[in-house]
């Protein structure tokens, strides 16, 4: 004998769940757009790893 009945706690858990994923989910789009939209820009994007490159240093002007 099994139970059919759901009870409304159930219900309202459902609900709040379903809200949960959703939030997650857009919170997720929304970090997946911005990373894309900066590693599209197509400067190079270099992390600070206390390394001294070239590239950071100030351009010198041309005499």
């Amino acid at each position: 004998m099994g139970l059919n009945r759901e009870h409304e706690l159930h219900g309202r858990r459902r609900g709040r769940n379903l809200g949960v994923a959703v939030a997650l989910g857009a919170f997720v789009l929304i970090v997946f757009g911005i990373t894309i939209a900066k590693l599209s820009n197509g400067q190079m994007i270099e992390g600070f790893d206390h390394a001294l490159r070239p590239s950071l240093l100030p351009q010198e002007e041309a005499r």
